[in-house]
Order: structure tokens, then C-alpha cells, then sequence
């Protein structure tokens, strides 16, 4: 039970991370709002994590590094997918990858979770895609964007990624403490600079947008750090699709705080996603 409250905790880090970070990002280029949360998030871990101790060995941070390769690529391929395709497809193709990816790498590992809490995680996985999925705009209609093949390659590549960002965070082993996140989010951090400096976007949030964006930089901290003491308390194969049922908070703070009117879909799926963690939680 304490790893899916860590999990349920992550998935609302993750997801008010992303809300956050989008107001930022409707203000200006994402890319010069993760060169500020990143940092941001680089230095909060390096503060938070000596009270925390723990001994890291060079293994662990191996894991953490290479999450962070993941993590920076898949966040980047995400969002030029965004850009340029459809976003009623490359949403929830995405998150389909993202849970159902763990999921089924955990079972590979061995994993057994009770009947109940495995349909709860086919549940959950369902869930995540149908809150994900945007209802067609009139503008969508009027001129679509097409899933082209490069479209599809950068969609399917950051759905790997994710999934792998968190099987690369399930590696570090119990007792390291926080260093490898550390690790992580310094990979990261480098990673969104060069493609920054590679597309010409080498410019930082100024005013309203760089403080949503530390505000984001924060949550994604505290989402990364109870998302690693989540993998280390409980399986791969449950704790990834609770956690990545953060796009049902995004929904949720759209509909509080700006109004948003929810489709028909993405409410069956918030319900599907409650009924999903109340039968993992229940069999667990």
C-alpha cells in the first residue's frame, strides 16, 4: 500500500507538473521553459538530497543517468510530435506506451500481481489513453495535421522512452538515496540544452512564464522523488500504470482552474481511473 500512495503521489507531481508547465508553455516555446525547470529541478534534489542519505554506488547512478537520457529524449520527441501532428493520436498512443510498457516489462521480470490488481492495471492503462485523447476541434476538422511517418516515429519514440524512464528508474537499488535522481535530472538538464542550442531556442522564461516554470521544476521533483521510492517498495508492473495516470490530474486542474469543459471520453476515463486504483489498492 505505501508504494501506490507514493505512486498516486507521483502521478499527481507528474500531472500538476505538466499543467503547470503548459500554462508556461502557452506564453512562450517549451523549450525555453524546461531550460528553466530542469535546472531548477537539478538544484532542489541537490539540497533535498544529502538529508536523505543513503550511499549511491556508481551502478545507481548509471540507472540515474541513463533515465535522464530517457526522460530529456522523451519529453522532446513528445513535444515535436505535438507539433507537428495530430494531437487526438500521438496523446494517447503515447500513453498507452507509457503504462502498458512497465506493465508487461514487469511481468517479464517475474512480477505476479493478484487477479484483481492486474485487471485494475489493464483498467488503468485504458484509462490513461482515453483521458489522454483530445475531442476534434473545428479547426482540427478544417485542416487536419497528418500522422505522418516521422510524426509516428517521434510519437512511438517518446512513448518508449517514458515507459523506459521509469523501467531505468526501477534499476536503482533500495539505499541509494537520492544522488541518482540527481544524476538524472543533470543528464536531462544537458540534454534539453543541446537541443536547444540545435534548434536556435537558447532562450530562458522571463516574467509569468519562468515562475510557472519553476513552480513546475518543483512539482516534477517531488513527482520524480516519491516515483523512485515508489519502484523501490513495490512492482514494476503496478506502480508504473498508477503513476502514469497523470494526465487525469492535468485534466482535472484544466476543468478547476481554467474552465476546461472535459469530452465524454476523457470522463469515462477519469471514472475508469478511479475504479482502476481502487482495485489495485484493494488487492494489494
Amino acid at each position: 500500500m505505501p508504494a501506490l500512495l507514493l505512486a498516486f503521489t507521483a502521478a499527481l507531481g507528474y500531472g500538476l507538473s505538466d499543467f503547470v508547465g503548459g500554462l508556461a508553455s502557452r506564453r512562450t516555446h517549451v523549450l525555453h521553459v524546461v531550460l528553466v525547470s530542469y535546472p531548477v529541478s537539478v538544484v532542489l534534489v541537490a539540497l533535498v538530497a544529502p538529508l536523505a542519505g543513503g550511499n549511491a554506488t556508481a551502478a545507481a547512478m548509471a540507472w540515474g543517468a541513463a533515465s535522464g537520457v530517457a526522460g530529456g529524449l522523451a519529453v522532446l520527441w513528445f513535444y515535436a510530435a505535438l507539433a507537428t501532428g495530430p494531437m487526438s493520436v500521438v496523446s494517447p498512443v503515447t500513453a498507452v506506451l507509457t503504462s502498458a510498457l512497465p506493465m508487461l516489462g514487469g511481468l517479464a521480470l517475474g512480477e505476479r500481481p493478484g487477479p484483481w490488481a492486474l485487471v485494475g492495471a489493464v483498467l488503468a492503462v485504458g484509462a490513461v489513453v482515453l483521458v489522454s485523447k483530445e475531442e476534434r476541434s473545428t479547426v482540427d476538422e478544417g485542416a487536419p495535421a497528418r500522422f505522418t511517418a516521422k510524426v509516428m516515429l517521434l510519437t512511438v519514440g517518446s512513448g518508449v522512452m517514458f515507459a523506459l524512464y521509469f523501467m531505468l528508474l526501477h534499476r536503482i537499488e533500495a539505499g541509494a538515496g537520492l544522488w541518482p535522481v540527481f544524476a538524472s535530472r543533470v543528464v536531462a538538464s544537458v540534454t534539453v540544452l543541446v537541443a536547444a542550442i540545435a534548434f536556435g531556442q537558447l532562450r530562458f522564461a522571463r516574467g509569468v512564464p519562468a515562475t510557472l516554470a519553476l513552480a513546475a521544476g518543483a512539482l516534477d521533483v517531488i513527482a520524480n522523488i516519491t516515483m523512485l521510492y515508489a519502484l523501490q517498495m513495490g512492482m514494476l508492473s503496478l506502480v508504473s500504470v498508477i503513476a502514469s495516470l497523470y494526465p487525469a490530474a492535468t485534466v482535472l486542474m484544466a476543468r478547476l482552474v481554467l474552465g476546461e469543459r472535459s469530452g465524454r471520453v476523457q470522463q469515462v476515463g477519469l471514472v475508469l481511473a478511479a475504479v482502476s486504483v481502487a482495485l489495485i489498492a484493494g488487492a494489494s
